[in-house]
This record gives structure tokens, C-alpha cells and sequence, in this order.
């Protein structure tokens, strides 16, 4: 049974940063698509980022984010991270961390991923 648990979200102010965690157990070794996805009030889910793990590709990013939210993995703990910086007000959501092994959709189409993690809030004031 794959689990993602999220974890890092928070409040904080505009300019300032947070460290979102996301913990795969499950896979059993297998090499996985796993990305963060955003969604606010009122609005679709959208995808930020996402990168394969274990492997050495280089993330992709969405428009919004790119320069400002760096994806990385530490294939040893199974663990993918979203480092936030520069946030704003417009980045206030609830994140979610989403993988399939098998990806056969878009990038950052949500319907892509089967398995999701319960979703951390992040709240960024102005």
C-alpha cells in the first residue's frame, strides 16, 4: 500500500520561506513520478513541480514557481522536498504530494498520479 505523508506547512509572512517534506513508503524500489500540486479556495488543483525517484534528472517546474520553489529528492529516505522561498500572498493553498510509477498523463495533470498525501496548508500574508 503506497502512503505519502506531507509535512512542513505553516503560516508566515510575505518574502519569507517554508520546507515542505513529503515521505513515500510503499514502492518497494520502484522508480516513481512524484510531484507537488497546490490548490487554493475556489480553484483547480495545479501542479508545481515534479522530478523521478531515485535518478538524477533535473526537476520540472510550472511558470509560477520556477526560480522560486527548488524540488529536490534524498532517494535513501524516499523523501522529496519543495523548498519555498520568496512566497506571496498568491501562494497561499493547501500542497499536496502526489507519484505514480507509471505516469501515462501530463506533468502537472492531476489525474496523472493515483496515489496522494493528506495535504499540508500554507498561508502566506501580506
Amino acid at each position: 500500500q503506497v502512503q505519502l505523508i506531507e509535512s512542513g506547512g505553516g503560516s508566515v509572512q510575505a518574502g519569507g520561506s517554508l520546507r515542505l517534506s513529503c515521505v513515500a513508503s510503499g514502492y518497494s524500489g520502484r522508480r516513481n513520478l512524484m510531484a507537488w500540486f497546490r490548490q487554493a479556495p475556489g480553484k483547480e488543483r495545479e501542479g508545481v513541480a515534479a522530478l523521478w525517484t531515485p535518478g538524477d534528472e533535473s526537476p520540472f517546474y510550472s511558470d509560477s514557481v520556477k526560480g522560486r520553489f527548488p524540488m529536490s529528492r534524498d532517494s535513501d529516505s524516499n523523501t522529496v522536498y519543495l523548498q519555498m522561498n520568496s512566497l506571496k500572498p498568491e501562494d497561499t493553498a493547501m500542497y499536496y504530494c502526489a507519484s505514480d510509477p507509471a505516469p501515462t498523463g501530463g506533468l502537472f495533470s492531476p489525474i496523472t498520479y493515483r496515489y496522494w498525501g493528506q495535504g499540508t496548508q500554507v498561508t502566506v500574508s501580506s
